[in-house]
């Protein structure tokens, strides 16, 4: 199991950008399929983005196709999340995760991990 720390959260105007980072420690790092979620106020949990272990294969979700890029760095046990043309919609906290494969995390059956979370604002 890899203990997840998120960072890069902030206040923005809209259009602007964001990278969000998720920092893991342990060494099972590369074995993860990541992914991203985010919760807006009185609003579920919901899925952002997904990256598998080795990162050529991504998933995103239809509001942020375009606009948001999931990357990873294995070497450094970081999952990225360049965040642009941001919304007021966007405004959120946003969580990392860490599942078996890719679509244990994107349909979130199966997290082993959880981060716990980074408040992006988007100011319109």
């Amino acid at each position: 199991q890899v203990q997840l720390v998120e960072s890069g959260g902030g206040l923005v105007q809209a259009g602007g950008s964001l990278r969000l980072s998720c920092a893991a420690s342990g060494r099972s790092f590369r074995r993860y399929a990541m992914g991203w979620f985010r919760q807006a106020p009185e609003k579920q949990r919901e899925f952002v983005v997904a990256i598998n272990w080795a990162g050529p294969s991504t998933s995103y979700a239809d509001s942020v196709k375009g606009r948001f890029t999931i990357s990873r760095d294995n070497a450094k046990n970081t999952v990225y999340l360049q965040m642009d043309s941001l919304k007021p919609e966007d405004t959120a906290v946003y969580y990392c995760a860490a599942g078996p494969t890719m679509r244990d995390v994107l349909t979130a059956t199966h997290i082993t991990s959880w981060g716990q979370g980074t408040q992006v604002t988007v100011s319109s």
